[in-house]
C-alpha cells in the first residue's frame, strides 16, 4: 500500500479514538452539570463527536474495502429517504429563520442559532450524499445495458453491416 494511504488510514483510525475519548470525558462530565443550556451544548459536542468517529470509520472502509454497488430499488428507496429529509430541513431552517429574529432571550438565540446552523450544514450535506453518494454508488438498469451491450461487435446487427 501505498505510503500516503497508510498515512491517511492512520490518522484516520487515531481520529476515531481521539473522538470516542471526548465522548467519553464528556459523558462523564454532564452526569453532574446543572445547567441546561451548558448541558445541552455539551451533549451536541458528544453527539457530534459519535457522529465524527462514524464518518471516520465510513472513510477508512471507503479506502480499504470495494462498494457495493446500489440496486435500482435501493436507489429509489435511499432517493426518497434523502429527498424527504431535505425538504423536512428546508422547512425547518425556514421556521428557524422566521423565529430567531422575534426572540429577545439572548441565550435562547445562542442555542436557536447553533441548532440552525447544524440544520444547514445537514441540509447541505443530504444535498451531496443524494448527488455523489448515492449516484456515485448507483448502477442502474440503462448502466448494466450499456455495460453488457458496449464492448459486443456489431451490437447485435447481423455481420456488423
Amino acid at each position: 500500500m501505498e505510503r500516503k494511504k497508510v498515512d491517511l488510514l492512520d490518522f484516520l483510525k487515531n481520529q476515531i479514538v481521539v473522538e470516542n475519548e471526548i465522548v467519553t470525558s464528556l459523558e462523564k462530565a454532564l452526569v453532574d452539570m446543572k445547567n441546561p443550556a451548558v448541558k445541552s451544548v455539551l451533549k451536541g459536542v458528544s453527539l457530534d463527536s459519535i457522529k465524527h468517529a462514524e464518518l471516520y470509520s465510513a472513510a477508512i472502509t471507503l479506502l480499504t474495502k470495494a462498494s457495493t454497488a446500489l440496486n435500482q430499488g435501493n436507489l429509489d428507496e435511499q432517493r426518497a429517504l434523502i429527498k424527504k429529509h431535505i425538504d423536512i430541513e428546508a422547512q425547518l431552517i425556514k421556521k428557524l429563520q422566521e423565529m430567531i429574529p422575534t426572540i429577545e432571550n439572548e441565550k435562547v438565540v445562542f442555542l436557536l442559532e447553533a441548532i440552525l446552523n447544524d440544520e444547514c450544514r445537514h441540509h447541505a450535506m443530504l444535498k451531496m450524499v443524494l448527488e455523489i453518494i448515492v449516484h456515485g454508488e448507483t448502477i442502474t438498469e440503462a448502466d448494466w445495458w450499456k455495460m453488457l451491450w458496449e464492448n459486443v461487435p456489431f451490437h447485435g446487427a447481423p455481420g456488423g453491416g
